[in-house]
């Protein structure tokens, strides 16, 4: 059944996805999407509503120390998933990069399913063959890859 919706809501999705407004209501997307995981267990999120498979991700603040959790879309990739730090094409990326690169180990909850993981980013030959793949599933990364100067981010998230 969720299969089906998927296919019916991923393009509007990947539509409203595309358009340059969105990041002006980002802050309050992340929080609606952390009040319905909470509310959910982490079965459902902003990201599943629109037929897109997400996670959440918790990993240590690299200067703060302190854990930090933020939704983010996903690909499930070879028993793990992949996650680009986007930012909407922002020039800055999102302050989750930095953490998880400086981090060793993280946990992603996963409809509702918590996991551990090993998290490396991805480079060279590796983030531009894991780029397809990740435009697959969000062909917006793309368009966002056109809206900054900076490389976004590509990390791979392995189960621990």
């Amino acid at each position: 059944m969720y299969a089906a919706y998927a296919r019916l809501v991923r393009p509007l999705a990947i539509l409203i996805g595309s358009r340059p407004w969105l990041p002006r209501i980002n802050r309050q997307l992340v929080a609606v999407d952390k009040f319905l995981q909470r509310l959910t267990r982490g079965n459902v999120g902003l990201v599943a509503l629109a037929g897109l498979p997400g996670l959440m991700l918790t990993v240590k603040g690299a200067k703060s120390g302190l854990l930090r959790s933020t939704p983010l879309l996903c690909v499930p990739h070879e028993g793990g998933w992949l996650v680009a730090g986007s930012n909407w094409g922002h020039p800055k990326p999102p302050a989750w990069v930095g953490n998880l690169a400086a981090a060793s180990e993280a946990s992603v909850n996963f409809r509702g399913t918590e996991y551990a993981v090993t998290p490396h980013e991805a480079v060279g030959a590796e983030r531009e063959r894991l780029w397809v793949v990740m435009n697959r599933t969000w062909p917006n990364y793309a368009k966002y890859a056109t809206r900054t100067d900076r490389t976004i981010r590509v990390f791979v998230l392995e189960r621990s």
